[in-house]
């Protein structure tokens, strides 16, 4: 069986990593010329998806990469009134531990045999077990996996399904050294997760691994054209950030001054979703993972629900090494069931950061009994 995997994310290199773990070779086709052409963006808050690194042989490597103390959680108010402060102690279970992206998938890269990730491979198109790249060339396949994300290449192959506007819109911003650069900013942000809601907006800072600090600005129940139309000059950083602390006015000088401390590396992201419970019927050459399958609101749940595919989907095939259609139905049966409660989970998630209370609703859903 030749099984052909589009996309180096978590989901494709974690089915990669199981396969092997069975004695299964795969080829996983990536279109960044390298891991480290693009920056992979912020930490990952793996929970659930542990049981995939275990099944992988991968627990320990991943428990000494991972941030204990990315667990603390700080939740304010934009007139800067803290709601809620949680400090994670030294010898506190590893229950939501934050990792890089970037060292997780150095981690799962490096677990696999050389050679296994092709870089530099933009799928373009798929027909009759033959692969076809943005460079012309191409390759053969028995099983045909799609784990290329949101914007998916490979998802037409199985469905029709598009992804939505949720009416969230985002602008990521960075503070690099920050412990160098901006000591008072780095202490008031902490060691995890710096939270602030209000006005239909927030801001999300977030202590990476590699000494930034990343900042998320959202912007609530926005349209699909929100951020073309906000008047963020993107290509002037220093003006884009401007603009940005214009559409924070009356919030705490200290989180403006977070905005104004970041460098000019901005990145825009709309926020879309496929539909909840989506499903497809079964095909005995090509299935999907991740994002490409079961895009949901960025509330944690993703990463997660991506390592458990490639882990289910490694199983199944492992299990059924001459029946890829019994695999493909036991492996999507099995995801269907399980991200579908998932994402229902993530929308209301979404639903209650999109309110206007929000600060107030998450402050009762991290404290139930208050």
């Amino acid at each position: 069986m030749t099984i052909a995997i589009v996309g180096a994310g978590p989901g494709g290199l974690a089915l990669a990593r199981v396969l092997h773990v069975h004695g299964i070779d795969s080829v996983v086709y990536e279109r960044d010329a390298s891991r480290g052409a693009r920056d992979q963006g912020s930490m990952l808050d793996i929970h659930s998806g542990q049981r995939a690194l275990r099944e992988a042989g991968l627990f320990e490597q991943f428990t000494a990469l991972a941030r204990g103390e990315g667990q603390d959680m700080r939740l304010l108010e934009p007139d800067g009134t803290l709601l809620l402060q949680e400090d994670t102690p030294d010898d506190a279970p590893l229950d939501r531990p934050e990792i890089d992206r970037a060292d997780l998938r150095d981690l799962l890269v490096d677990s696999l045999p050389e050679h296994t990730v092709r870089w530099g491979h933009a799928f373009e198109s798929a027909e009759n077990g033959v692969l076809r790249f943005a460079d012309g060339s191409s390759a053969t396949y028995d099983l045909l996996v799609g784990a290329d994300g949101a914007n998916s290449r490979v998802r037409p192959l199985v469905t029709d399904a598009r992804p939505a506007h949720t009416g969230h819109n985002a602008v990521e911003l960075r503070i690099s050294d920050i412990d160098r650069t901006h000591p008072d900013l780095a202490a008031m942000v902490g060691r995890g997760n710096y939270w602030v809601f209000g006005n239909g907006q927030s801001l999300a800072a977030q202590r990476n691994g590699d000494g930034c600090v990343r900042i998320g600005l959202n912007f609530y129940n926005t349209g699909e054209d929100w951020l073309a139309t906000s008047g963020i000059p993107f290509d002037d950083p220093a003006a884009a950030r401007a603009r940005l602390i214009e559409l924070h006015s009356g919030w705490d000088a200290r989180f403006t001054a977070l905005i104004a401390a970041c460098d000019d590396t901005i990145t825009a992201r709309s926020s879309t979703t496929l539909p909840i419970g989506l499903t497809w019927p079964s095909k005995p050459d090509v299935t999907l993972l991740g994002d490409a399958a079961h895009l949901m609101p960025a509330v944690g749940e993703g990463a997660n629900m991506a390592l458990l595919d490639g882990a289910s989907l490694g199983r199944a095939l492992a299990a059924h090494p001459d029946d890829q259609l019994a695999a493909v139905e036991e492996y999507e049966h099995e995801m269907f069931e399980r991200t579908s409660a998932a994402a229902r989970m993530s929308a209301d998630m979404q639903k209650m950061l999109m309110s206007p209370d929000a600060s107030r609703r998450l402050l009762e859903f991290f404290q139930p009994s208050s």
